[in-house]
């Protein structure tokens, strides 16, 4: 059977917001299995969730006195770990910087991009997890089928159809903006 954790009680995470380094540490320990737990399913590889999670975890020890509940912390990390993993995905979509001598492009087309860039990373960031992993593992960071089924634990045929979904959300969710413009 598995071993269930709890977040930390509020009386620690009060003490926390209240300065107290011993609880500040406390809590970010017992906050870490959840915060990662959390991360894995957003991210879209470990090596991301484990990133998003350690920023989150700095979030927390650096702004927990501006926490206006206790009972608001779960929420908090959670909006925090979604953050993180969107500026993650983004980073991950941002075209390499130009080439010494390339053309220089307009404010006006970096702007559109940038928009452009946003719709895409929020439209990902939609999609269910298992969706968002097989999309970004290969159509962001270039993946072959097999790797990606490998690294998944699925079969070729569950992750393209999986891939198959996750565009096909993803095309439906950028139609839907440009009809709404």
């Amino acid at each position: 059977m598995a071993e269930t954790t709890t977040w930390p009680d509020e009386a620690l995470i009060a003490a926390a917001r209240d300065g107290d380094a011993e609880s500040i540490a406390a809590l970010v320990s017992g906050a870490h299995p959840h915060v990662r737990h959390f991360a894995r399913h957003l991210c879209a590889t470990p090596e991301e969730a484990e990133d998003a999670a350690q920023e989150a975890l700095i979030v927390l020890c650096r702004k927990i006195g501006t926490l206006r509940a206790t009972g608001a912390l779960v929420p908090w990390m959670f909006r925090i770990i979604r953050n993180e993993c969107v500026r993650q995905a983004r980073l991950a979509l941002r075209p390499p910087p130009p080439l010494h001598g390339a053309a220089v492009r307009s404010a006006e087309d970096e702007m559109f991009q940038r928009l452009e860039a946003a719709r895409v990373a929020e439209a990902i960031a939609a999609l269910p997890a298992d969706q968002r992993q097989v999309l970004i593992m290969r159509d962001v960071q270039g993946l072959g089928g097999r790797t990606a089924a490998d690294a998944l634990g699925l079969t070729v045929a569950a992750t393209k159809s999986r891939l198959y979904r996750a565009r096909a959300a993803v095309q439906d969710r950028l139609g839907e903006g440009a009809r709404d413009v």
